[in-house]
């Protein structure tokens, strides 16, 4: 159950259960209906469109991703039977590999992006002012900050650092 939280707290985290699961579907649906692409995808060749050399190491990919290392191949070896991406050994170091994007998966990128970015603003984007937008860029960058660096569990966090209501 969500005991421990106030009335307010919990609101707030439903609320972003459900639209962020809402928003990610109909984002998800609307990619594949128009470019093919899912959201996964589209992350992908973004990413490698935006590296050095657009390649990436596997594990630096998967941790950008935040996926596991078995989703990322799963992920990449989909991609690379669809032409988008392929896989090659790292030059520096031939024991790895990286995720190169291709000639087509740019074209394919491109092609999406338009649409894609329509969609963002459409469900999302427009219906923000400037002060929400710095304030939500603000929360989810210090949340997923503390979540890629702190190992510790919320309940190992130092005391009254969460809200609770008492019962």
């Amino acid at each position: 159950m969500e005991e421990g939280l106030d009335a307010g707290r919990l609101a707030c985290w439903r609320a972003y259960v459900e639209s962020s699961q809402l928003l990610l579907n109909r984002l998800d649906d609307e990619l594949r209906g128009a470019s093919g692409l899912s959201l996964a995808d589209y992350h992908v060749l973004v990413l490698l469109s935006e590296a050095p050399r657009q390649r990436l190491r596997m594990g630096e990919l998967a941790g950008r991703l935040v996926f596991s290392p078995s989703r990322l191949t799963y992920q990449i070896s989909s991609m690379e039977r669809r032409g988008l991406v392929a896989r090659q050994s790292c030059p520096e170091d031939r024991r790895g590999s990286e995720a190169v994007l291709t000639a087509a998966g740019l074209l394919t990128l491109r092609e999406a992006a338009p649409q894609h970015a329509a969609s963002v603003r459409g469900y999302l984007m427009d219906d923000l002012d400037e002060a929400e937008v710095a304030c939500l860029t603000r929360v989810f960058d210090r949340l997923a900050g503390r979540l890629r660096t702190d190992g510790a569990t919320p309940a190992a966090r130092t005391p009254g650092s969460v809200s609770v209501k008492e019962n």
